[in-house]
């Protein structure tokens, strides 16, 4: 088995000694080996393995090396934009297998607050999971048409926090 970093094939790594095979399955098995001294940024990843009638198979990945572990929300979206009856809300994070707490306040151009979503969710991924809305307000009323503006709040456990903005747009 090798891994080349960053498409860097000069600097291959062989990484024979890291696996280990399950107990009586020659199938499957392991492979741990840390990666060290990657600077901050974009990365690629590329795994070669062979089996013993010389049969490869490789796989190929990007990421992203943070320069800290502090919680960071990406790629906030509503699904669908524009929309007439409901949407999903979804975000990407940066702390899998997590407890957080998601507030979405929607306000009008103006600013004012029309409808809190609140919810609670174990994440098992980098994604959210979906947040639905029907469009209604606070009120259960139908929202006219037009854009709007969303607050997108994301709070673990340890009080940490993080706030992004969006816009989303009712048609009828």
């Amino acid at each position: 088995m090798s891994v080349i970093i960053d498409k860097n094939t000069s600097n291959s790594i062989n990484l024979n000694e890291f696996y280990e095979s399950e107990t009586d399955n020659y199938k499957k098995g392991n492979l741990r080996y840390q990666l060290s001294k990657l600077p901050i940024g974009n990365h690629s990843l590329s795994v070669k393995a062979w089996d013993v009638y010389n049969n490869s198979s490789e796989e190929y990945l990007e990421f992203v090396v943070a320069e800290s572990a502090n919680l960071a929300i990406d790629h906030i979206y509503n699904y669908p934009n524009p929309f007439s009856t409901n949407t999903d809300f979804y975000f990407d994070h940066n702390l899998p297998n997590t407890n957080i707490h998601v507030i979405i306040n929607i306000f009008t151009i103006s600013g004012k607050l029309v409808k809190t979503l609140e919810t609670n969710m174990y994440t098992t991924g980098y994604r959210s999971t979906p947040i639905n809305w029907n469009g209604l307000d606070t009120y259960g009323d139908q929202l006219a048409k037009g854009v709007y503006i969303y607050k997108l709040s994301v709070k673990t456990e340890a009080g940490e926090e993080v706030n992004k903005i969006e816009k989303l747009v009712i048609i009828k």
